[in-house]
């Protein structure tokens, strides 16, 4: 199992880049990031929720993973490319009117589900294994959230970027 640790400050509006850490050793960096100021100066007014796209970057720099919420007609999801592999995704919410919402991610030969909790570990589930979990804790002295991503080793996915693209999407507290 790996774990990689990083800490989110709390105000939305923070497009500042986070290193996460591997064992003490920088392995990729998180940001908020936006295609243009317009975008920016729109999303301030909607509270930093809607143009905003998460990307993970290499250590030199190299998109690694992207993930953006899309609204069309009613209807929210969100898109994820793997900038290596080209690989798209798909996660969306299903039974969001009944109650709590459950995530979905699908891609060409995946299917993975994310039970998201709002104080414990949200689990990432491939049928009913846990493959990664996600746990952000706020610290309210420094006013940022300290976040732990741990993959497991039987998990298929063990690229990282792609659970912290994902997780700061859809399970931060500001997405």
């Amino acid at each position: 199992m790996n774990t990689y640790v990083y800490k989110v400050p709390a105000k939305l509006n923070s497009t500042e880049d986070i290193p996460v850490y591997l064992n003490d050793q920088h392995e990729y960096t998180v940001n908020r990031m936006y295609d243009n100021k317009l975008k920016k100066l729109v999303d301030a007014y909607f509270d930093y929720r809607y143009f905003v796209k998460y990307v993970v970057k290499s250590v030199s720099g190299e998109d690694s993973f992207v993930c953006r919420k899309v609204q069309r007609k009613g209807r929210l999801w969100f898109e994820a490319a793997d900038s290596q592999t080209a690989q798209h995704f798909i996660i969306t919410y299903e039974n969001w009117r009944i109650g709590v919402p459950e995530l979905f991610i699908k891609g060409e030969q995946l299917n993975m589900k994310i039970d998201k909790e709002m104080e414990e570990w949200s689990n990432f589930l491939i049928g009913d294994t846990i493959v990664a979990r996600w746990l952000a804790v706020y610290e309210e002295e420094n006013d940022r959230f300290s976040i732990s991503l741990e993959i497991m080793s039987e998990s298929p996915v063990q690229n990282a970027a792609f659970f912290l693209a994902i997780a700061q999407a859809t399970l931060f507290i500001g997405a």
